[in-house]
């Protein structure tokens, strides 16, 4: 039996694509996850300002993909 964990958070749905500029149908690279995951908060990657927020959106991506 499995747990559904991932339905009782409460995050936004899309927001993380939303904040980059990507649709929502679109798969995030992950080569720009990794390079704003290992970034300092307020530095720009590719563009982007990486703000705490960003960050743990990142990570959380990068976490349910594996």
């Amino acid at each position: 039996m499995t747990d559904k964990w991932i339905q009782k958070t409460h995050i936004k749905h899309g927001a993380l694509h939303k904040q980059l500029g990507y649709s929502k149908s679109a798969l995030l690279p992950e080569g720009l996850l990794n390079e704003i995951g290992s970034a300092n908060i307020g530095t720009h990657v590719r563009g982007h300002t990486v703000t705490p927020l960003l960050k743990k959106r990142v990570n959380f991506a990068l976490n349910v993909r594996k």
